[in-house]
Formats: C-alpha cells, sequence, structure tokens
C-alpha cells in the first residue's frame, strides 16, 4: 500500500512507509474475542497507530462500542458497521471473517501492540523529518522559534517510547538480594554522597532518580550550599555535575567555588586584594578546579526541554551524570503556560523534572524561594507550606531541605573567618526520616562544614 505525504506544494514521498500488517490484524483479532484485552490496549496504542484505513475503522468501532457498553463480537461489529454504512468501506464481511480465522494467542498481545506501535513511531519520525526540512525554509518566524517548537514536538515524541518496567516478583526479589549482597561485601553510600556525614547518614545519599528541593529565603545559603555539596559529591565520585545557573553568570558562581575551596573572602577575591599567600592558594585551586568535571550553564529563562537538551548532550560526551542542580526553580519557564496561571506553570515544571530524574535515572537537585510567610511567624523555621507554589512542589519532590536563618557565632575572629549556623531541615523525605542537621556556613567565604569541624574554620 502506497502512502503519500503532501507538502503544501509538492509531494515529498510516495512510497510504503513503515507498518505491520499482520501485527494489526492479531490485535483486531485479539479484541474480538477478548473483551478484558479491549480495555488494556485501548489505554496503550491511538487510532492513529494503525496504518490501514480499514484497521482505524474497525478499531474506532470498537472503542466507540467498549466505551458505550455494548457486546462486542463478530456478529455485533458487523451489524454496527453496516448499520453506520462502514461496512463496505472497510472491504466487506470478508476482512471481519479474516479477523476470527487469525486464532490469536492472547499470550502475544503485548508484543503485537509493540510491533505495531515501532511502526507508528517510525511514521511520525518520518513526517517529523520532512517537518524540519520543511522549517528550514520558513524565513518570516525566527529562526529561535522554529527550533524551540521542533524540539517540543521531538521531546513529546521521545516520550511515547516508554519501556515496559513491569517485572515478576521473583525478579524484583532476585535483584534485590544481589544488590543486598554486593552492599555487604563492598559497604558504601546507596546514593551520592553531600560531603556532610550526618546529612548522609539521614539521607544515605542523593538516590537517583529522586527530585531533591532546597529551600530557604533569599541570602540563607541556597547557591552555597548547592556548590558545595556540587564539589564535594565530583571529589568523592569523580562523576560529572550539570549546574544551571539561572540568576547569576558562570563568572560569578566561579569566584563562588574559588572562594570556597581557597578560603579567601570572596569580595577581596573579586577585588583582587590579594596577600602574598592568596596567590599561592589561587594559583595551586585554579589547577584543581579546571580539572574538575563541572559544567556551568548560566542561560537565563531556560524551559525543561532545554534542560533535556543540554543534559543529553553532556551525556553524549560524558556517558554519565552524577547531579543536575537548578538555581532557581522560579526562574524556569514552561512553553504551555506563558500567559496562564503560575501555580500551573509551576506545577509542570515540578512534575517534568520529577519525569527527568527518572528519564535520565539521575538526582536533580533544585532550588527554590520560601514565601514570606516565614518572616511574620515567631518560629521562623520554615514548613513545608512555606513553598511558593507549595502543593506541586511537596507532592513532586522525593527529598525536601530547608535552610533556615542562620546564628552568629564566633564573632571573635578575623573578616574572613566570620561563621553563623544554619540549620538544613529535613522536612520531606519520601524513603526515610525527617529531621535537623547544622552546619557552620561562612558566608564570607560561601562554604559550608558541618558543626563538629567549626575548629577547621
Amino acid at each position: 500500500m502506497n502512502q503519500f505525504i503532501m507538502t503544501k506544494d509538492q509531494t515529498l514521498i510516495e512510497k510504503s512507509l513503515p507498518h505491520n500488517f499482520l501485527a494489526e490484524k492479531m490485535i483486531l483479532s485479539c479484541l474480538l474475542v477478548n473483551f478484558e484485552a479491549i480495555e488494556f490496549t485501548i489505554k496503550t496504542i491511538p487510532i492513529e497507530a494503525f496504518y490501514f484505513k480499514n484497521h482505524q475503522e474497525i478499531y474506532k468501532a470498537i472503542i466507540f462500542m467498549y466505551n458505550n457498553k455494548l457486546s462486542i463480537d463478530i456478529l455485533s461489529l458487523t451489524t454496527f458497521l453496516q448499520e453506520n454504512g462502514l461496512l463496505q468501506k472497510i472491504g466487506g464481511i470478508k476482512v471481519l471473517l479474516e479477523l476470527i480465522n487469525q486464532i490469536p494467542n492472547l499470550i502475544y498481545l503485548e508484543e503485537y501492540i509493540r510491533l505495531v506501535k515501532d511502526k507508528f513511531l517510525r511514521r511520525c519520525l518520518i513526517k517529523f523529518g520532512y517537518k524540519i526540512i520543511n522549517s528550514g525554509y520558513i524565513t518570516n518566524i525566527p529562526l529561535e522559534s522554529i527550533l524551540s517548537n521542533l524540539e517540543n514536538e521531538l521531546f513529546n515524541l521521545t516520550n511515547e517510547i516508554k519501556v515496559d518496567k513491569t517485572s515478576t516478583s521473583a525478579q524484583v526479589l532476585n535483584n534485590m538480594f544481589s544488590e543486598l549482597k554486593e552492599k555487604f561485601l563492598n559497604p558504601t553510600l546507596p546514593g551520592l554522597t553531600s560531603g556532610f556525614a550526618n546529612l548522609d547518614s539521614l539521607t544515605q545519599g542523593f538516590q537517583k532518580s529522586d527530585l531533591i528541593i532546597v529551600a530557604g529565603r533569599p541570602s540563607t545559603g541556597k547557591t552555597a550550599l548547592s556548590l558545595n555539596i556540587a564539589l564535594n559529591a565530583i571529589k568523592t565520585s569523580r562523576l560529572p555535575v550539570l549546574f544551571f545557573s539561572l540568576e547569576m553568570s558562570k563568572e560569578q558562581i566561579m569566584y563562588r567555588i574559588l572562594s570556597i575551596e581557597t578560603g579567601i573572602n570572596q569580595i577581596r577575591l573579586k577585588n583582587g586584594k590579594l596577600y602574598q599567600n592568596d596567590w599561592v592558594k589561587l594559583n595551586k585551586i585554579i589547577k584543581i578546579v579546571s580539572k574538575l568535571p563541572l559544567f556551568i550553564d548560566d542561560s537565563p529563562n531556560l524551559s525543561i526541554q532545554e534542560i533535556r537538551s543540554k543534559i543529553k548532550t553532556i551525556l553524549l560526551e560524558q556517558t554519565q551524570i552524577g547531579l543536575v542542580i537548578i538555581d532557581y526553580l522560579q526562574l524556569m519557564e514552561s512553553s504551555e503556560f506563558k500567559n496562564g496561571n503560575r501555580v500551573q506553570e509551576i506545577a509542570q515544571i515540578t512534575r517534568y523534572l520529577k519525569n527527568l530524574a527518572r528519564e535520565f535515572n539521575i538526582p536533580i537537585m533544585a532550588l527554590s524561594q520560601l514565601s514570606r510567610n516565614v518572616d511574620n511567624r515567631m518560629d521562623q523555621k520554615p514548613i513545608l507550606s512555606d513553598l511558593r507554589e507549595s502543593g506541586s512542589i511537596e507532592q513532586d519532590a522525593d527529598l525536601v531541605l530547608m535552610l533556615s536563618r542562620s546564628k552568629l557565632v564566633n564573632s571573635n575572629q578575623s573578616q574572613d573567618n566570620i561563621s553563623s549556623v544554619t540549620e538544613l531541615i529535613i522536612a520531606k523525605q519520601r524513603n526515610g526520616p525527617v529531621g535537623t542537621v547544622k552546619l557552620v556556613f561562612n558566608e564570607n567565604q560561601t562554604r559550608f562544614l558541618e558543626l563538629d569541624n567549626l575548629k577547621n574554620i
């Protein structure tokens, strides 16, 4: 069967597109002999997944009959098609009789569906390819808009490819036993280390596919904490970290990193007012930091599709990513809610971030602002409801860390070493306990240490 794909002014292709005639017939045969198969199938593949028009009409009729709670067999389907003037359109009664004669094996229904869906997505890909070609000739629309729309379409197409993760209890238990045995023989932290022992003790590290929210009021050290965690994780695991800075430039981020690593006051560092020993430390640290697999992207107003594209690019280069950090959540944009409700927009963003974490099997850390409500209470310790647009963030996050306002300690020390105690509150943990970890924060060095290590500041 030949298929024509037309543009406004020319025929681009005239050939048979990918399809599987037999698999389509076997699916329809299964639907005529097993009512339960219908519910499973209509949730899995759309009408357009069938390549042949008569198969589409038969499938459409079965869906209509199912939704209207009509009995479905060869006789009732024939009657329905005839009464609606569709019997001859599908090729007559002989087409339906051929379906019955297939003698389908319901055990293989999922495989039939997989084959049909595979061909359908390949047809979508071919169509998308010609759309890309035609888009190159459009000059009255900005190139950025064209590329953004194409990227969104490709993103949606990619999401249609779902890996079947259904497993038997025996398979799950067997895999778990193997993992437990490996952990017993080689004790390690299950997740990615934060570099803070007390935090790791409660969380067991940042787990793959987790969405982690770090929340706090302005100037409480959210960015500083995330950079400290990024550096600690890289040094321990040697895995790349991708840092999206939507608020600060990559130069500002790097000044903070150098201040953390050298212990030099970041104001003196920026002004170039350095002592002789500062230059020695700076030269040494620059050589070390330049070799770390830390990737910084300071593009403003990033969309979820752009973040996904950049993650895939780094994965192609590095094969692995240990952690993705986004600073911060409220500065992200969603293409579907440009002029809509901000709460709905944030809800969609957090849902997509969670999906990205699962898709790439990496922890994603997103920084978030707290509302002013926390400042208006006597007890200024933040709670989950203090999150801006809290509903979706609280729901989608696997781990929520909140920074409480700091209290000054060691004020008799030198200007470079004035430190304060910050409470890092585990407000939510899907698979572990909640609790509080006390950290020491040196604002001038943007450096976090555990309270036990105060003497080392």
